[in-house]
């Protein structure tokens, strides 16, 4: 159950998506179809309806390599959002989702990140692990997922480990009225609120090196804390469960203009870690 509940908050803060069960019937790829993607249109790094984040301009790169023409469905990402977008056959592509996910079908995955702490340059240096004992005595922002206020992965970690009461929460929903809701807890440590926070790297990254003055940043030095509560993932694209070959598609182009996706993300400074090593080679 505890497995389960940290995949589940998790994919919200992956750009705040909501598991839902997929079911619907798939329309056949063609040449002169239009790429129809769904996404969020307030939520850098990934999205915004000006077209300015690292899944809209891979978007771009996929409808320009298939000759198509992209079309948006934008729609929060919040909860219900797979069912009343890509469920609903309003659109057939979103462009993040964990690999794997049960809420829809995934392509090979185009990158693999992990949380990050943020903090003000030249302090906390080599802060790597939610065991270090200077978490005790600073005050630590982390991310709020969810209506029901859940915890992310490293939130319940910090719990286990008896650091509760010098924990500030930042829910990755937020102010919809205001740019980039999850933003909050990066700026959070600029503003002081915090002297360091744990957040996902894409969203902590691309905000970090945008704060005068830019912030720091440093992967968490382990990929979980157990089977259960993991705090790296791969991120593919995702199409409706049965939409076979629109997938086909997705993986070839992945593989395809894979150096060109790598430095996509390399502007965006979205922080990548390697998948780990199968089979003891």
């Amino acid at each position: 159950m505890r497995s389960r509940h940290v995949l589940r908050a998790t994919c919200y803060v992956l750009a705040a998506l909501a598991l839902a069960a997929a079911g619907s019937c798939a329309a056949r790829v063609t040449a002169v179809a239009p790429l129809r993607v769904c996404a969020d249109p307030n939520n850098l790094p990934f999205s915004n309806d000006r077209g300015e984040g690292f899944e809209n301009a891979l978007a771009e790169m996929l409808a320009a390599d298939l000759g198509a023409r992209l079309e948006y469905t934008w729609w929060p990402q919040r909860r219900g959002f797979l069912r009343n977008t890509l469920e609903a056959q309003r659109c057939d592509v979103v462009m993040g989702l964990p690999a794997g996910s049960e809420a829809a079908r995934t392509t090979r995955p185009y990158y693999r990140s992990t949380y990050v702490f943020v903090s003000r340059h030249g302090e906390n240096r080599g802060l790597r692990s939610l065991d270090d004992p200077r978490l005790r005595s600073i005050r630590i922002g982390v991310q709020l997922i969810g209506d029901d206020f859940a915890n992310s992965p490293p939130a319940h970690a910090l719990s286990a480990r008896g650091v509760v009461r010098n924990i500030v929460g930042y829910s990755v929903l937020g102010d919809y009225s205001r740019p980039n809701p999850p933003a909050r807890v990066v700026e959070a440590v600029a503003r002081r609120e915090v002297d360091t926070a744990v957040v996902w790297g894409p969203l902590a990254g691309y905000f970090a090196r945008r704060t005068a003055p830019p912030l720091d940043i440093s992967p968490l030095e382990a990929a979980d804390d157990g089977p259960a509560r993991p705090f790296a993932f791969e991120i593919a694209m995702a199409v409706r469960r049965d939409d076979d070959e629109r997938r086909r598609i997705l993986d070839a182009f992945l593989g395809r203009r894979r150096s060109d996706i790598d430095r996509l993300l390399a502007r965006f400074d979205v922080p990548r870690v390697a998948a780990p090593q199968r089979g003891g080679s």
